[in-house]
């Protein structure tokens, strides 16, 4: 299992365009094969900033994300909005359980 997080700062006056086209993005890769899980949020300690989780099954599913048209669509729309250059980290997971 693959897991991606990441930070990206935002613009704060854009912030309605970020959720449409967060909300957009998310609706369209939770339908992809190999896809588990798909959020954005916003920080509560930065308000501009958007927290990515991602959860994939293998490489190969993660790969076919990055060539989806809506992920190009959503690549091309971030220029606009966002303050600064994101953060992510891929963590390759081995098994995965309930914390409690």
């Amino acid at each position: 299992m693959i897991v991606i997080a990441g930070t990206v700062p935002t613009k704060a006056d854009r912030r309605d365009d970020v959720i449409a086209a967060a909300t957009a993005m998310v609706r369209a890769t939770l339908e992809e094969a190999g896809c588990n899980a798909y959020s954005f949020s916003f920080s509560m300690t930065e308000p501009a900033t958007v927290c990515i989780f991602e959860e994939w099954v293998d490489q190969a599913a993660l790969d076919a994300h990055f060539a989806t048209a809506h992920m190009a669509e959503f690549r091309g729309k971030l220029g606009d909005l966002v303050a600064g250059a994101g953060t992510f980290t891929k963590y390759e997971i081995a098994s995965s359980g309930p914390l409690f």
